[in-house]
């Protein structure tokens, strides 16, 4: 089915190249990196994690959304869903794509990785990401590519292929929560420490995951012949908005647990986000940037009327998709380093190199979906013919 990717009109070409350009730049990039060690980044000892592993944080929810898709239609038998959860299942193996690769760039030196495989420690929390991760990227691989086969030849998926997809759906739930793991098993990062992290971190990925899933499902229908399906696209618009206001209930609720206790600790990542602290906000016109956003998508989504309008429900499904990515990205892993242990505000900003080597590392992951699309598509069409 490969080779459907190898055929297509001057604007896929034209893509491939814009992608493949992106991606020489980042690498270009990497080389330096690799030459001069992380200093090129923003990185240092106060904020130890940036840009990158922000991206990877986001791009989890991303992956683990699909079971929005995998579950109703296996589970439930929601017919509507049958023509897109192969999208979903594909825009997971390029999330987990470029979450690896986030790994691989924010490590320095990549060596480093074998350290984890060759030296697992099982009390260690990314060991444990590694091994879902990897786990989650094999399944969805595995049940995409054997379903669109089969439907390919017009047959059911062998029998092996339904254990597979029932094992991903509590998997997907594990690698967003192991994720979370990550961050809510550091005491002495007050923004993390919270019970709810999880379930914060699952609500966003239902919320974001979907709507960029709304967002290329309108581009696919407008650039080739395949239509996911108007009852499907406003199924999943649905879905966006109880999970959108859910992500920011639980927000709401680190507001009222940090502000109405009083205790200080707690209370000063959220005042550097949203207020400044000690004069300085630097990621206070992203999180009020948020905020406004996620009013947009919320309303844009709540009434009805304007959710059937596929130009607002794009415009939504966008709000909704940068609003996450400001929350759960920048937000959350920046202002859990923000005051440092010694009550001290380290400011930080990603350097024009960390930024270069982000977007390459989106346009291999673009690149990827767009290959698993095109052949998607392809035999979505050759079947309807």
């Amino acid at each position: 089915m490969l080779e459907k990717a190898l055929r297509g009109n001057r604007g896929y070409w034209m893509w491939i190249a814009l992608l493949m350009g992106i991606i020489g730049v980042g690498f270009l990039f990497y080389l330096q990196q690799l030459r001069d060690g992380l200093t090129i980044t923003g990185m240092g000892r106060d904020v130890s994690w940036g840009f990158y592993v922000a991206q990877f944080t986001y791009l989890v929810g991303v992956a683990a959304s699909a079971v929005m898709l995998v579950m109703p239609y296996y589970l439930h038998d929601y017919k509507k869903f049958g023509k897109i959860v192969i999208l979903g299942e594909f825009l997971a193996v390029s999330a987990v794509s470029m979450c690896v690769l986030f790994i691989f760039v924010d490590l320095g030196q990549p060596f480093r990785v074998m350290n984890v495989v060759l030296h697992p420690t099982l009390n260690s929390v990314m060991f444990w990401d590694m091994i879902v991760l990897s786990g989650y990227f094999v399944l969805n691989i595995i049940i995409g590519w054997a379903t669109l086969g089969a439907e390919r030849k017009g047959v059911q998926p062998a029998d092996w292929v339904k254990p597979l997809i029932y094992l991903s759906i509590p998997w997907a739930v594990s690698i967003h929560t192991v994720t979370a793991f990550l961050y809510a098993g550091l005491p002495g990062r007050h923004l993390w420490l919270t019970a709810i992290l999880a379930a914060r971190f699952l609500a966003s990925a239902f919320a974001s995951g979907p709507a960029l899933l709304i967002i290329l499902c309108l581009i696919v229908r407008r650039v080739t012949r395949f239509d996911p399906g108007k009852e499907a696209i406003q199924t999943l618009a649905k879905i966006v908005t109880y999970a959108m206001i859910t992500n920011v209930f639980f927000l709401l609720l680190e507001f009222f647990t940090a502000f109405y206790s009083g205790i200080p600790g707690h209370k000063h990542s959220l005042q550097y986000l949203f207020f400044g602290l000690d004069g300085y906000g630097k990621l206070v016109p992203f999180m009020w940037t948020f905020v406004f956003l996620a009013a947009v998508g919320i309303a844009l989504l709540l009434v009805p009327k304007w959710r059937r309008q596929e130009n607002l429900l794009a415009v939504a499904a966008v709000a909704v998709v940068v609003s996450t990515w400001i929350d759960k990205g920048m937000g959350l892993v920046v202002g859990g380093f923000i005051p440092n242990p010694f009550e001290q505000v380290v400011e930080y900003g990603p350097t024009g190199p960390e930024l270069s080597i982000t977007l390459g590392v989106w346009a291999i992951g673009f690149l990827i979906l767009t290959i698993l699309y095109k052949v998607a598509v392809g035999v979505k069409e050759e079947t309807a013919a």
